[in-house]
């Protein structure tokens, strides 16, 4: 039976759990990765977990900010997600990208501890991330180069063709809904080889909207999430300004 002791988890948003709140946590936020913990606490009685995680932060912030200070905590198991907010802005040098990327892997996997990264997912031909479809799947095959090179763990996202978006996207359409994280936690879970008794949520039934409520429902779907970060984005803001990590040391989770 495969066991971690200490687990760090790194990255952006979808690391940290938004999405998924939950008033008990620190952040106000559970996640796939609090989930992944949860099962592993139950398999050792020695364990910590550390969540460096910071929403808005690009690849090269995350590996400046986050790596040292998951290196000095020893941990035997790495999970790490970035990139995707880097692909969304108006240019990105993806060559440049994935060397950096691959720098950080090679020091993680140095360390002696498993690793395990992401690619990002399939948008699909339509919807706001459409645009740059292209440029997420050049993103994705140089992460599992990277992956391939020091011999890593891939959860791939991009292949998940029987996951319903619908079902596991939060009302911004940008983030995992609880669903979605606890989703998650189950494919990194399987990647790892983890035996676990978490099964994906039911699915959920909507009542289809007449096209004046669908004008409507996208008219507050602009208004509360794509302008204000529209706005971020010209005005050089995040929504990570001024948050810190949730798990900034490894403790138990419990």
């Amino acid at each position: 039976m495969t066991t971690y002791q200490r687990y760090v988890a790194l990255g952006d948003s979808f690391t940290e759990g938004i999405g998924d709140p939950d008033p008990a946590r620190p952040n106000g936020l559970r996640g796939w990765a609090d989930r992944v913990a949860d099962v592993l606490a139950e398999r050792t009685d020695d364990f910590g977990y550390a969540n460096l995680a910071i929403r808005g932060r690009k690849l090269a912030p995350i590996i400046d900010e986050q790596l040292q200070p998951a290196l000095d905590l020893a941990p035997d198991l790495v999970t790490i997600h970035g990139g995707g907010n880097d692909v969304l802005r108006p240019r990105v040098n993806l060559d440049a990208l994935a060397a950096t990327y691959d720098a950080a892997i090679g020091r993680l996997v140095a360390s002696g501890a498993t690793v395990a990264m992401f690619t990002i997912f399939d948008p699909g031909n339509t919807g706001i991330y459409a645009a740059v479809r292209g440029r997420m799947a050049i993103f994705n095959e140089h992460v599992r180069e990277i992956a391939d090179t020091h011999n890593v763990t891939v959860v791939d996202m991009w292949r998940m063709r029987e996951i319903d978006m619908s079902q596991v996207l939060d009302t911004d359409r940008m983030h995992l809904n609880a669903a979605g994280h606890h989703r998650m936690a189950i494919e990194v879970l399987d990647r790892l080889g983890i035996s676990h008794d978490l099964v994906p949520y039911a699915p959920r039934e909507f009542a289809a909207l007449a096209r004046r409520e669908q004008w409507r429902e996208n008219a507050r779907w602009t208004r509360e999430f794509l302008g204000p970060w529209v706005h971020r984005r010209v005005t050089g803001r995040s929504s990570g300004d001024n948050v810190t990590p949730k798990r900034p040391g490894l403790e138990p989770v419990r």
